[in-house]
């Protein structure tokens, strides 16, 4: 049995209860989303602010610095749903990237590099030069068309007063013989503050709930997973008034979508940690199609906080936190400020009596 895509039976034996004698093979594939915390490389790019991450700028960002946050985030990506599927997730959202480059460079790590990713990227307009990206293992999924969504959004309505904030980028394909749609996200900033930002966090879920309506009446059991950092929570206005996303997937009717996520905050988990608080900004969203009990397609099983020991702040005032990659003005050998999460699909192959 191939250790990469399939479950032992005694595995699902025991989580659904199954008879012995109703054996079952099951293919697992992880999707993931990780926001990679600045992931920039150490060269000065004349048309973005990213001054602060040169050997000279404020970061001191050098060559050895940007090698060793490669290979941290390397590791992390590799480990994601590994202890059940045996392999790296077959696609992972990212976001907070600086360009294509720091993409390539990051695939051809030790611990990814063997699993053959590709990259779908756009340039985003941020004025950071930060953007979203998709990285799919390509014995596993193939795309078959890709477009970034521009979000525009003004400052008092102002037309002539853009703020350039990043794209959504939409990424249909196949995905082991199944065709999927996914969408990355990374929604505007609380900077200013939760209430006086949430304006462009409700434009972002507009944008977003646009394309999910435009697939979904082209086919309404389109299996549709929408993912990112939102920077709002799953109680958000933005994801429960204009998403309407359902925190019980048997209240989920055609055409709507369920967030895993909802059930995990409301016990108090999180993907990062602000003012001795926890918020669950990174969140993967999908379709009703995806929640069906009939498993001879791709369904959705469980999805899960990537929060291993190792990627909290082990000592000091921020113990517990996300163990950040830089911080009180230096680089501190850390991973990231959110925590990645992950789903698992399966789908059934084979029945024994």
């Amino acid at each position: 049995m191939n250790l990469q895509n399939k479950f032992l039976v005694l595995f699902l034996l025991m989580i659904w209860g199954l008879s012995a004698q109703e054996d079952k093979t099951y293919k697992v594939n992880t999707i993931a989303f990780y926001n990679l915390e600045n992931l920039f490389d150490y060269e000065d790019d004349p048309i973005t602010f990213d001054d602060d991450r040169t050997p000279d700028g404020k970061d001191h960002w050098t060559p050895e610095i940007y090698e060793a946050k490669l290979k941290n985030m390397a590791k992390v990506i590799s480990e994601i749903g590994q202890d059940v599927t045996g392999t790296a997730p077959a696609i992972i959202g990212v976001c907070e990237i600086e360009n294509r480059r720091v993409l390539e460079d990051l695939v051809n790590q030790d611990p990814l590099v063997g699993k053959d990713y590709g990259i779908v990227h756009f340039d985003s307009p941020d004025r950071r030069g930060i953007d979203v990206a998709l990285l799919y293992q390509k014995k596993v999924f193939t795309p078959t068309d890709y477009k970034n969504h521009e979000l525009k959004i003004y400052d008092n309505n102002d037309v002539t007063k853009r703020i350039f904030t990043r794209d959504q980028l939409l990424v249909s394909g196949v995905l082991d013989g199944e065709k999927i749609h996914f969408i990355i996200n990374h929604w505007p900033s609380r900077s200013g503050g939760e209430a006086r930002s949430r304006p462009k966090r409700i434009k972002a879920a507009k944008l977003n709930m646009k394309i999910i309506d435009s697939l979904m009446s082209d086919d309404p059991y389109a299996k549709i997973i929408t993912m990112g950092d939102l920077n709002d929570d799953p109680t958000s206005p933005s994801v429960k008034d204009i998403l309407k996303a359902k925190k019980k997937r048997e209240k989920v009717g055609l055409r709507e979508l369920y967030n895993p996520m909802e059930e995990m905050y409301k016990k108090g988990l999180g993907t990062l940690a602000w003012r001795d608080g926890w918020n669950l900004f990174d969140q993967i969203i999908i379709s009703s199609e995806l929640l069906k009990k009939d498993y001879s397609t791709y369904r959705f099983y469980k999805a899960g906080i990537f929060n291993k020991t190792y990627l909290a702040n082990p000592r000091g005032r921020y113990k517990g936190y996300p163990y950040r990659s830089f911080a009180d003005g230096g680089y501190t050998g850390g991973y990231s400020d959110h925590f990645p999460v992950y789903i698992y699909l399966i789908k059934e192959t084979t029945k024994k009596s």
